[in-house]
């Protein structure tokens, strides 16, 4: 196999709490599945916890787990994104953002203080999560003639593709998503089916 075309993420939001002198530190953990996710969700946890001293997070993106970003929010360069993500590595998830919410409590934790709570509130939220395995699956678009229809249908069973949008008119669309391993088989079949055209869309 050239590639693993599987990839982990988490099957639903968690959160979880650490406390450390004082200071209080909440982690959500989010399954995303775009950088446009992460605005709207950092500037809900704002809107909830307004009085919190920082909203510091690490996203990471990609099914070949390539997209990364931290951020410290204020926090000393490196205690809090980094740690964050740092987790996000070593249960090799991707597809997820943690954010950890930090309510300041009076006393400084210093450097590895702040590095081991926003670790432990990361491995927390985690910890309640239910991790899931997924496939990477690419996205076509399959447009034919309502002659071919029978045709495509078949195919579409016997290889037991999702269909994730069909319009059926004069002309017929069906988009489909299917797994990276299986892409070439697939393409081949409907690419026999005479008027067929194929559009790739993007992958999953």
């Amino acid at each position: 196999m050239l590639f693993d075309d599987t990839y982990q993420t988490i099957e639903k939001p968690t959160e979880s709490i650490f406390r450390d002198r004082g200071s209080k530190f909440l982690g959500y953990a989010y399954s995303i599945n775009s950088e446009n996710d992460l605005k709207g969700i950092v500037a809900k946890l704002k809107v909830e916890h307004p009085k919190a001293n920082h909203h510091c997070w690490a996203m990471r993106l990609g099914t070949d787990r390539s997209v990364f970003r931290v951020n410290d929010d204020g926090e000393p360069s490196g205690t809090a994104g980094r740690p964050i993500l740092n987790i996000l590595l070593s249960k090799d998830v991707t597809n997820i953002l943690v954010v950890v919410v930090r309510y300041f409590g009076g006393t400084l934790l210093g450097v590895p203080g702040l590095i081991n709570a926003y670790k432990v509130a990361t491995e927390e939220a985690l910890k309640q999560a239910t991790i899931v395995q997924k496939t990477v699956n690419d996205i076509y678009t399959v447009s034919f003639d309502y002659l071919q229809m029978n045709d495509v249908m078949r195919i579409i069973k016997e290889d037991d593709l999702t269909v994730l949008n069909q319009q059926f008119d004069n002309d017929c669309n069906i988009q489909l998503s299917i797994r990276k391993m299986q892409v070439e088989q697939v393409l081949g079949k409907i690419g026999k089916v005479s008027g067929v055209k194929i559009k790739y869309d993007r992958s999953l």
